[in-house]
């Protein structure tokens, strides 16, 4: 099974890529829209992590551009009925944190937005991923992730997550924020984290 391929960049498009190596073989590689949009240019030099899955038809190649990102994709195909397309199509939305925190808040109308995944698929993934859930580790290179652990940090994230979005801050906004502030203490409880929260955005605003 091919797990690590280096070469050149010969193409890419929004199915994936092709990379030519050092022995003259190009290979066709799928990879979800999160690695594309991070490939250089090119004619240049990549290394990516590869799945392989031998199907009767054809033998298919998925590549990651760290270790983490290969096993979260993994963890994923490891669901049942969910396949590498739908993988791909998750990994292009969401990150290994971001999922994390839809796994324990059992987030259906997030995981929904996902194309080709309905309420009904998303329900299912989703009771299936919090037995997983402890496999998504943050990725390198995305600025690091939530607090690791369903009780303790973990669980204050998420409350503190949920408390300031109930006041009305956008997610996208307040996640960084959140993550910085347990990052620098990881005791605090939830109440403490969103104190810590709005004094930065009050600072950044000011």
């Amino acid at each position: 099974m091919i797990g690590y391929l280096q070469g050149e960049l010969l193409s890419a498009d929004e199915r994936g890529l092709v990379l030519l190596t050092p022995g003259g073989v190009g290979y066709e590689v799928a990879a979800p829209t999160s690695v594309l949009a991070r490939l250089p240019g090119r004619g240049d030099e990549v290394r990516l992590f590869i799945h392989t899955q031998v199907g009767e038809k054809a033998i298919d190649l998925f590549g990651f551009l760290t270790a983490d990102d290969l096993d979260l994709f993994r963890t994923l195909i490891s669901i049942d009925k969910l396949g590498p397309k739908k993988a791909l199509a998750i990994l292009s939305m969401f990150d290994a944190a971001h999922l994390r925190e839809i796994a324990f808040r059992e987030d259906v109308n997030t995981l929904s937005t996902v194309p080709g995944i309905g309420p009904k698929s998303a329900k299912q993934i989703l009771w299936n991923l919090k037995d997983k859930v402890d496999k998504l580790k943050p990725v390198a290179g995305r600025g690091g992730g939530a607090p690791q652990g369903e009780q303790g940090p973990q669980g204050e994230y998420l409350d503190a997550l949920a408390g300031l979005k109930g006041l009305g801050y956008g997610e996208d906004e307040i996640r960084p924020m959140l993550i910085e502030t347990f990052d620098d203490e990881p005791d605090l409880d939830a109440a403490g984290a969103i104190r810590a929260v709005l004094k930065k955005i009050n600072a950044a605003r000011s």
